[in-house]
């Protein structure tokens, strides 16, 4: 009786370092169906998400600058130490525009964890340059991997090395690619209270069953689920987005006015994305000497036609105080 070989599944094969068209260094992985990610090691952040056809899942301005010292705008930058505008730093924090580190020996991924899995992590630590702006010691671990279903995953691991303990906010700024922003509503927002940013971070509770989209939107959601879902009705598809350790979600569409005052955006693009970010804003995270901080996000897409039943299974388990496994 023949036997049939089985194909193992080597990570490191999956993973391809190259340069963008500024000559910055970027990370490919790739899973057994097809599926990629790319990671600028600018800012430690992924400018592309593509499906086993593909498709491109997140959105990137075509006036995006992907030139040091200047953010990418779209993708998913990381913001740390902060995320906004506020005291000395630079909006959303310096993380975007460093350039990270590939950690060559990272640790194993669980073995159950790793069929078809490819990841790679990135390493960003204090250096004179951050003290002299941000004087605390840390290092930050950022592990983006792609599953063997097309799921993407971020896991950041910021670290208080030897230092005085320091406080900072977080978000993972995802930019989502849709057909039609008018055409695309959020659920599991209902019924929380979140900060206008549009009206002094006035706070107010949510009064409609999903969240949609008539003008710009500028918003801290506060305390919310660990499953949130993004519908575009005309794509017919969900992006479902799981976080751990980001208890606030900010959502935000620039609209037409501002899209046109934003040198890296273009004036109609607002139609075609929406940041929907896990995120730590409400209550900073304070790390005291030696002490580590974790945030997960998965994303993954579904058909909406699938998607209602099986999210309000997910709601339902989470309010019953099961944890999200990422």
């Amino acid at each position: 009786m023949g036997h049939t070989a089985v194909a193992v599944w080597d990570h490191k094969a999956a993973i391809e370092i190259t340069k963008d068209w500024n000559g910055i260094d970027q990370v490919v992985l790739r899973n057994p169906h097809g599926a990629s990610v790319k990671i600028s090691l600018h800012g430690g952040q992924v400018t592309s998400w593509r499906n086993e056809h593909g498709e491109e899942l997140l959105f990137t301005s075509s006036k995006a600058s992907f030139k040091p010292p200047k953010a990418i705008r779209g993708g998913i930058p990381v913001c740390f130490p902060q995320f906004g505008n506020c005291a000395s730093l630079e909006q959303h924090g310096f993380a975007k525009n460093k350039i990270w580190t590939v950690d060559e020996n990272p640790p194993p991924l669980h073995p159950n964890d790793s069929h078809g899995k490819s990841f790679v992590d990135l390493l960003l630590k204090s250096t004179e340059e951050e003290l002299k702006c941000w004087p605390y010691s840390f290092e930050f671990r950022l592990r983006v991997s792609l599953a063997a279903d097309g799921d993407l995953s971020l896991i950041s691991r910021v670290r208080n090395i030897n230092g005085k303990p320091f406080s900072f906010s977080f978000a993972y700024h995802t930019y989502l690619l849709v057909s039609d922003i008018s055409e695309v509503r959020i659920e599991g927002l209902e019924t929380l209270d979140y900060l206008d940013n549009l009206r002094q971070k006035e706070r107010f509770t949510e009064q409609g069953d999903a969240v949609t989209f008539e003008s710009e939107v500028d918003r801290v959601y506060l305390h919310c689920p660990n499953v949130i879902a993004v519908l575009d009705h005309e794509r017919k598809r969900t992006y479902m987005i799981r976080k751990e350790g980001l208890p606030d979600v900010v959502v935000w569409n620039p609209w037409e006015k501002k899209s046109k005052s934003m040198v890296d955006f273009g004036d109609e693009e607002y139609k075609q994305m929406l940041c929907v970010d896990g995120a730590v804003m409400e209550k900073p995270i304070t790390l005291k000497r030696g002490e580590e901080w974790t945030g997960r996000l998965e994303l993954s897409v579904v058909p909406s036609s699938f998607c209602i039943e099986h999210f309000e299974t997910q709601r339902k388990s989470l309010r019953c105080g099961s944890n999200v496994q990422l």
